[in-house]
């Protein structure tokens, strides 16, 4: 059986967006959501925003299946930018525009200062309890 760990980060995203891409169809603004722990994709899902509802462009029905794998494919090619973490959240806000999809893209790493302390903080000896033993 294949673990996440053994397929990459980009294959995850592709996955992920692959999985989301019936509900991308038919929007024309959003943010998809991934959340990253140890460089595999967790949880994930679209916001959708309200502005959507509101200001349509006449004639605009929405990301047609073309329109969502060229989102999957900016949204991959987007993780060149990633770099030096493991834990925290990718945001991909996209809106369609005159046809055109435009994707702009959120890192946000996420550490957890009790591991960093557990692991560079020598232990302390009690050293008048060491001598009752």
């Amino acid at each position: 059986m294949i673990t996440l760990e053994q397929i990459s980060l980009a294959r995850q995203v592709d996955v992920a967006l692959e999985k989301l891409g019936g509900e991308l169809k038919g929007m024309t603004a959003g943010t998809i959501v991934l959340q990253i722990r140890d460089d595999a994709v967790g949880r994930f899902g679209i916001r959708h925003l309200p502005v959507d509802c509101m200001n349509q462009e006449r004639g605009t029905s929405g990301l047609s299946p073309d329109q969502v794998l060229t989102l999957r494919r900016l949204a991959v090619e987007a993780l060149r930018h990633k770099s030096g973490w493991t834990h925290g959240e990718i945001s991909y806000d996209f809106v369609l525009k005159q046809g055109k999809v435009f994707v702009s893209v959120q890192f946000e790493s996420n550490y957890n200062m009790a591991n960093l302390l557990f692991r560079y903080s020598p232990k302390k000896h009690d050293r008048r309890g060491a001598s009752n033993e």
